[in-house]
């Protein structure tokens, strides 16, 4: 059931407050640990000496979106100037092999047609490259008929012009449109939290997203590094577990169409289950978030990642209820998006509990109702279980069989004579009240 409008109390502002006063003492206790995700998804890894830098180029679109914004702007504008530069200069060649550079008396007979009219110095000829790439054309400046050649140059700046500008749009594009800016709307809570949930201890923390469009086919998944050694004594620094998330639907596809509180049960086979209230805070672990999905309004695949280490983990805390029903729908009211409060848990951890209940309902305190045994002679030989004498002291149950008549076997094989066998009970109780052996 959700939670009405007025039945929650505001007033969780200083428990946030405290939140933050315990997380800051917790920290400046313990000396700070790389993590490999920051609170806010980027990865804290850096690579150094890699030897094959080469590797880069041959994917230079990747590499051009993977940079950053003053970068990306720096060999946007190399490529431009270099371009036009180039073209420049063999522009002023053309001019100067065809003699359009010589100078002329205005009032003399004109020369002969130039290969491209108005061009006079090397800036001349940067202007008219300019405007060729960009294809401004101011008029002043054009190609003739006169040269070939020019003709020929006129047709590959244009094609160039027309590769460089498709290719420094499209990584404004991707640069722009990254997946990433989508998981900025996208907000997990600052501390995770351990309760128990239906008896069981339980690590949650919460999920929302800020904007109106949804995430299509949103994927949750939990993973654990920790530092682990083989039995081998392998230190193995990295090692990366899958959590199981809590799911009815048995897959860890959402529905995020409003905050939504991730859990994830800590049983048998769970990597924390051997985690407690005391050893969480000397564990060197770190738990990532990983939500993936489809913009509904772009079709882009996004993913918003997150953390959690030791410190940032709450034990006996849970998360309060954030929404609320007025007027006929929901709201949600994230100012309380992190807020928790205390609940009764036990320290210790989900092993140590499975363990304590295994005790209880093995040990005598339950009450465990033994059947009654005995042992038979058949014969010289063998024995078999029978009646005999109860542990809570009764009249022993009546023997699998009775003196007088023998149990029934099954038909045996013509011509072979039936034996009978007079079968004797041990563990008789007496007349004299102790337990005592007949003979025949």
């Amino acid at each position: 059931m959700l939670a009405r409008k007025g039945l929650l109390p505001d007033g969780f502002l200083l428990t946030r407050l405290a939140e933050d006063q315990n997380q800051r003492n917790r920290s400046h206790c313990r000396a700070q640990k790389a993590r490999f995700i920051t609170k806010t998804g980027s990865c804290n890894v850096a690579h150094k000496n890699i030897m094959e830098q080469g590797r880069f180029l041959q994917d230079v679109f990747t590499t051009m979106v993977d940079l950053k914004w003053q970068h990306s702007f720096l060999i946007f504008t190399s490529a431009f100037l270099c371009s036009w530069m180039l073209f420049a200069m063999i522009w002023w060649l053309l001019a100067f092999a065809h003699g359009d550079l010589e100078p002329r008396d205005p009032e003399g007979e004109p020369g002969p047609v130039p290969c491209v009219t108005a061009i006079h110095s090397f800036t001349s000829a940067f202007l008219f490259s300019i405007e060729v790439q960009v294809t401004i054309g101011f008029g002043g400046r054009m190609v003739t008929e006169e040269c070939p050649l020019a003709i020929t140059v006129l047709i590959i700046q244009n094609i160039l012009g027309l590769i460089i500008n498709a290719v420094m749009l499209g990584c404004v594009f991707m640069k722009t449109a990254q997946a990433n800016r989508r998981a900025e709307t996208l907000i997990f809570s600052r501390n995770a939290v351990i309760a128990s949930r239906n008896g069981r201890p339980t690590f949650m923390f919460r999920v929302g997203d800020l904007r109106k469009s949804m995430i299509i086919s949103a994927t949750v998944q939990l993973q654990v590094i920790r530092r682990t050694v083989t039995a081998e004594g392998e230190v193995i620094p990295v090692c990366q577990l899958d959590i199981q998330v809590e799911n009815p639907l048995r897959s860890n596809g959402i529905f995020l169409v409003s905050p939504l509180i991730i859990s994830h049960t800590m049983e048998r086979g769970s990597p924390l289950y051997e985690l407690s209230s005391q050893s969480l805070a000397s564990e060197d672990l770190e738990i990532l978030v990983i939500l993936e999905g489809v913009v509904e309004t772009t079709g882009i695949t996004m993913q918003a990642r997150t953390s959690y280490t030791p410190e940032e983990i709450l034990w006996g805390r849970r998360f309060v209820s954030i929404m609320t029903e007025e007027d006929g729908r929901y709201c949600v009211d994230y100012s309380k998006f992190g807020n928790t409060v205390p609940v009764k848990m036990s320290s210790l951890s989900a092993k140590e509990l499975d363990q304590t209940r295994g005790v209880r309902e093995g040990g005598p305190s339950d009450p465990v109702n033994l059947q009654g045994w005995g042992l038979v002679r058949a014969g010289r030989g063998g024995f078999r279980r029978g009646g005999g004498r109860a542990c809570d002291g009764s009249s022993p149950p009546e023997p699998w069989y009775t003196q007088s008549e023998q149990p029934q076997r099954g038909a045996e094989p013509t011509g072979q004579k039936n034996k009978k066998v007079r079968l004797e009970v041990i563990g008789r109780r007496t007349e004299d009240g102790e337990l005592g052996e007949t003979s025949e």
